[in-house]
């Protein structure tokens, strides 16, 4: 897949954003409206930072499984996934609250099988039946090795709408950028049950970087 995102300060899809509040700061200060200029200027920085495209350096080790987004590790948990796995895994999910970075990434090199988007609700990102009700799209990774792991975007109560850039069939590397979620969201990974777990409830994790686990059955290969 063709990293669109690589050398660019803000995805593409922040800079119609970014005109707006911008073009709108600007003639208010030509108006003469400084009341008005100054929190339309504070907004448009605050766009631009929002959807801010950080270089981020993948770890090279093939058997690991790194975030795919920004935020705070909210559960960890066993669980049957009867929608696309229909087997059971651990489910990580991350909440990205509204300062977090949104790009998300891909969070292991493999071979997407299938790509399955799911319109829905738009409750809190942190309520658990979130992972269920909200608006969502799934990415099913198949690595060399033969393990699957499921990466999915959840909507939260401030997004509408979910980017994704990658296709089915598309080879994957760790770490490369694949789409983002607009104003506060979560990401849930699933992995193989024999996945050793690198992360605990309560950690701050940096997409495309901190490694969330390692899948045994590529350390065997």
């Amino acid at each position: 897949m063709a990293d669109r995102a690589v050398g660019i300060p803000i995805v593409r899809e922040g800079l119609p954003f970014v005109a707006v509040t911008g073009g709108s700061a600007l003639l208010a200060g030509a108006l003469g409206l400084g009341t008005l200029a100054v929190p339309l200027s504070a907004l448009t920085l605050f766009t631009a930072w929002f959807f801010r495209n950080p270089k981020r350096l993948a770890p090279q080790a093939a058997n690991v499984v790194v975030a795919p987004g920004d935020g705070r590790v909210m559960a960890i948990e066993e669980e049957y996934e009867p929608r696309f796995l229909k087997d059971r895994g651990i489910r990580i999910s991350i909440f990205l609250n509204i300062f977090d970075v949104h790009v998300n990434r891909i969070p292991c090199k493999g071979t997407i099988e299938d790509i399955v988007y799911q319109p829905g609700t738009f409750f809190a990102a942190n309520r658990s039946d979130a992972t269920v009700r909200n608006e969502q799209n799934a990415l099913m990774i198949s690595t060399a090795p033969g393990a699957k792991v499921l990466c999915v975007q959840v909507a939260g109560l401030l997004a509408r709408r979910i980017v994704c850039w990658a296709m089915a069939g598309e080879t994957v590397a760790c770490g490369e950028r694949f789409g983002l979620i607009r104003f506060g969201s979560r990401m849930d990974l699933f992995l193989p049950l024999s996945t050793q777990v690198r992360a605990a409830v309560g950690d701050r994790v940096k997409g495309g970087e901190t490694v969330l686990g390692e899948l045994e059955c590529a350390a065997r290969s």
